[in-house]
């Protein structure tokens, strides 16, 4: 009956667009991106602007509604599923895409939550800037579930993370209040930051509506390098050296294993090795430049890759000659994740380490999970010029996909985080805990830290309406 009665109000407060029990509309929207997690929902709720928000939030809080905030559901941890007692309302930003402001001088935007990562980009590009934030989810990704999860990408190295990027921000708290701060200040000593509070907060202590966004001027130019390296090791060394040569210019810095890429070769048509011989490691260097430096941005990037080569840090390479070269060499280690899976089970963890400290934690633990669990086979990818790389744990051949996740592969996992909390690192550097990762979170994480996320949680949202289940439990 309460549920009823709630749903007659938010239907009054919302209007037909903006509430739906529709059970083919809700569908797609109530099992996460890797199709781990599915739930039920009371309704689906899609408020236009950030005052209809406030409203709901204040009726779901009147009822006892819990709320699951969902941006595009491109997320990798479950964070946007709601649970499957079909109590909770899920609510989406997605009619709240508005440009608000955009200053092309300041280099800023304010746009709505609901935009999409993909249609930010093109907004930019038409002023003549750029978001430099990217992913493989642009099409669909939201600047709330950005915000909300903190996303990296590949950029990461020179422009941060989306707490880098958010200038102002603009949410719903718990009791339906309106916290708007979107004003960018270069200095303000006010007491806590409370935006930085929100970002990375996975939608648990309020509801980002609207952010002020920091914008770069448009690449004029990048060169992209697709080199050799006899071990990881080396690829630091490299990686050293390439940000002593070329400083801020150097935009991105990835690593791939030989068994990545063999599995991308075999794998994805029309696809093929850049090099003529095959190597332990591969590292993928992209360097860029404005208009004021894009005419001596391919001299610098073969002078670099010619001094890494008299240094002995790097066996061969080849150097983009052209925009598609450059997208194809990018396009061999964004493929690394659909390979596996057309190869087969693999467990994926999102990780980070000290930059330093990465190969050798990649060589302790690539050993460590071979022979603890005999068959397997541990790679680790990606951005190590941040201290982020995504080690993939492949089970043995022929083995059934949903069985072995959920039985030996919660062993794999355990014993990965256990590697990960003695080396100081982090088991989520970019994807978020949601609720795949929350109890992991609970066994390995700081127990000051953790103390202190329950008091903030408890703090903004007494009642735990706002994303239950993901992030941090309070009991």
């Amino acid at each position: 009956m309460a549920s009823d009665t709630f749903l007659v109000e938010a239907a009054a407060l919302l209007g037909p667009r903006g509430l739906t029990c529709d059970p083919d509309l809700l569908n797609p929207w109530l099992t996460d991106w890797r199709g781990r997690f599915t739930g039920r929902t009371l309704a689906l709720a899609s408020p236009a602007t950030t005052a209809e928000l406030a409203e709901l939030v204040r009726l779901c809080t009147l009822h006892r509604v819990a709320i699951v905030p969902q941006g595009g559901n491109s997320g990798m941890c479950g964070g946007a599923t709601p649970d499957e007692s079909g109590r909770e309302l899920l609510v989406s930003l997605r009619r709240m895409t508005e440009i608000r402001a955009f200053d092309a001088d300041a280099r800023q935007i304010t746009c709505e939550a609901g935009m999409v990562l993909e249609a930010l980009h093109h907004a930019a590009e038409a002023k003549g800037l750029r978001f430099p934030l990217t992913l493989g989810g642009k099409g669909s990704a939201t600047v709330g579930g950005l915000i909300s999860t903190n996303a990296g990408g590949t950029q990461v190295l020179r422009h941060g993370s989306m707490r880098a990027l958010v200038l102002g921000i603009e949410a719903v708290l718990a009791d339906g209040s309106i916290y708007s701060a979107l004003t960018p200040l270069k200095k303000d000593n006010r007491g806590f930051d409370l935006k930085q509070l929100l970002i990375g907060s996975e939608g648990t202590l309020g509801i980002v509506t609207a952010a002020t966004l920091r914008l770069v001027p448009a690449l004029a130019d990048r060169v992209v390098v697709w080199a050799g390296v006899s071990s990881l090791q080396v690829a630091r060394a490299l990686l050293r050296h390439c940000e002593d040569a070329v400083g801020g210019a150097l935009e991105g810095f990835e690593v791939v294993p030989a068994a990545s890429l063999a599995a991308v070769l075999e794998y994805i048509p029309g696809t093929r090795s850049p090099l003529a011989e095959a190597h332990a490691w591969y590292a993928l260097i992209e360097v860029v430049a404005d208009s004021a430096a894009a005419a001596t941005l391919r001299d610098r990037v073969e002078t670099t890759i010619a001094d890494a080569f008299a240094a002995g840090l790097i066996e061969d390479a080849a150097i983009s000659a052209s925009e598609a070269q450059a997208q194809a060499f990018w396009n061999l280690r964004e493929s690394v994740p659909l390979a596996e899976r057309a190869k087969g089970p693999a467990l994926q963890h999102d990780i980070s380490v000290a930059v330093d400290q990465m190969p050798a934690f990649v060589e302790h633990a690539v050993a460590a999970v071979e022979a603890a669990f005999p068959g397997t086979a541990a790679v680790a990818f990606g951005h190590l010029g941040d201290g982020n790389v995504h080690f993939h744990v492949m089970a043995p051949p022929g083995t059934a996909g949903i069985a072995w996740e959920v039985g030996p592969g919660k062993a794999i996992s355990r014993l990965v985080y256990d590697m990960v909390a003695q080396w100081g690192g982090s088991i989520s550097a970019e994807h978020g805990i949601g609720q795949l990762k929350l109890a992991e979170l609970e066994r390995v994480g700081d127990p000051a830290a953790l103390a202190l996320m329950r008091k903030v949680k408890a703090a903004l949202d007494p009642a735990g309406l706002l994303n239950p289940g993901k992030l941090v439990t309070v009991s």
